[in-house]
């Protein structure tokens, strides 16, 4: 273990050795993995040869589950694991390669294209069709990690770039350079040596104009200072910097984009799911959830497309409200809660609340989730089309009870109609 010259270097037997010691103290721990003579040693203590570490490997040990601490930085160091390895460990408990990737191949291929010659991304489209789950695919395809943000309408520049902040250290106040979102991603990609994600998400709630204003310069002069650090480092923006960012707009609201993001952000649409990639996702949904519930499932899945195809189609082209599959996995989660049967006073005290009225827990269902977020940015026009629609799918599954829904639809096209009256 001791080598010749003051070098400590770990093989896989040396870390054997002082297992107890490094599951006790993460600085023991950090140690060995900087000082790491093979892969092996750091695989074994992230239990990828035997599991004989212990019952948990180093990072989750003492990081935790999630996020970056002292282990896990100390890996991503490390020029001894592998890329896909450091995949596994920042997803921890939150794996997007996990789930199916539901877009046409084309919205796919677009996007890691657009990446690959260090194009930012715009993935946009109405709520609802899996965009943030897509940038998070995207990120750990093209990238070890990630970081995501999302916007707010008190975003500026200094969100993206960086700002001089106040550094309060014992009772004394110090002002420091604090990197934004897109200089401290390429800190991590010059940090570990490896391509970094960075998600922002829910774009269109910031001034896009107004915080991206030195983005834009940066993206065509590769050379531009975007930020110096407080030991004077320069930061330019790195092609290892793979930028994602979600927009829930529409097709009018992407033309009526500043001309500067068009230009030099790949604009890529996630839209409408076909009939296929639907039923695969709501299927996998009920048969993983609702297994000890009273709902007829394939009655269910049915009513998701229903709704779906209503809202987004018609026979003469497109339907009342854009909107997408991924809110119906809200309404199967409040289901499989609200109508399992309760097992006792142990149980949380929402369980099974509908287990005798299943029928009505669907309704409720949709009250809850897909009637407000159809509302939030409806117009008039579509308002008015919601009761009937919604009284249709009541008539027409016979099973359930969306009269909730129906009543909520009413209500609001009521009171939208007494407002533009003026009464």
């Amino acid at each position: 273990m001791n080598r010749p010259g003051g070098t400590s270097d770990y093989d896989v037997g040396d870390a054997q050795q002082i297992t107890r010691e490094i599951r006790r103290d993460v600085n023991t721990a950090v140690r060995v993995i900087h000082n790491a003579s093979e892969a092996d040693t750091i695989r074994y203590l992230l239990n990828e040869l035997d599991e004989a570490f212990g019952p948990e490997p180093v990072d989750i040990l003492h990081d935790g589950e999630r996020g970056i601490g002292q282990v896990r930085q100390a890996i991503f160091e490390s020029q001894l694991v592998s890329t896909d390895l450091k995949r596994d460990i920042i997803t921890r408990r939150d794996d997007p390669r996990d789930l199916n990737i539901a877009v046409p191949n084309s919205v796919w291929n677009n996007a890691l294209a657009a990446l690959a010659v260090g194009k930012p991304v715009v993935l946009y489209g109405p709520t609802g069709t899996g965009k943030t789950t897509l940038a998070k695919q995207l990120a750990m395809k093209t990238a070890v990690g990630y970081d995501i943000e999302t916007a707010t309408p008190s975003w500026t520049d200094q969100d993206i770039i960086g700002r001089i902040a106040p550094d309060y250290n014992n009772n004394q106040v110090e002002y420091v350079k604090e990197p934004g979102c897109v200089p401290h991603a390429v800190l991590q990609t010059e940090l570990y040596g490896e391509d970094w994600g960075l998600i922002i998400d829910e774009l269109t709630r910031a001034d896009i104009s107004r915080i991206f204003g030195p983005l834009y310069t940066a993206i065509e002069n590769r050379s531009q200072t975007l930020f110096v650090t407080d030991d004077e480092k320069a930061v330019t923006l790195s092609p290892r910097v793979k930028i994602i960012c979600t927009m829930n707009v529409s097709d009018r609201t992407v033309n009526e984009l500043d001309d500067a993001i068009t230009r030099r952000f790949a604009m890529i649409k996630v839209g409408s799911y076909d009939y296929d990639s639907r039923d695969q996702l709501f299927r996998d949904w009920v048969n993983t959830s609702l297994t000890d519930s009273p709902i007829n499932s394939d009655a269910l899945i049915s009513l998701f497309h229903a709704d779906y195809e209503g809202l987004n189609f018609t026979d003469g082209g497109e339907g009342i409200h854009q909107f997408g599959p991924m809110h119906y996995r809200d309404v199967v989660d409040f289901l499989a809660k609200a109508t399992e049967p309760n097992s006792g006073p142990a149980s949380d005290p929402g369980v099974g609340v509908y287990s005798s009225h299943p029928e009505r827990a669907v309704g409720e269902a949709f009250k809850i989730y897909i009637l407000p977020r159809l509302l939030n940015d409806a117009t008039f026009s579509q308002i008015q089309e919601l009761p009937s629609h919604y009284h249709d799918l009541n008539e027409q599954f016979e099973s359930f009870d969306l009269r909730p829904a129906v009543n909520l639809a009413e209500q609001r096209h009521q009171s939208e109609e007494q407002r533009l009256s003026g009464r």
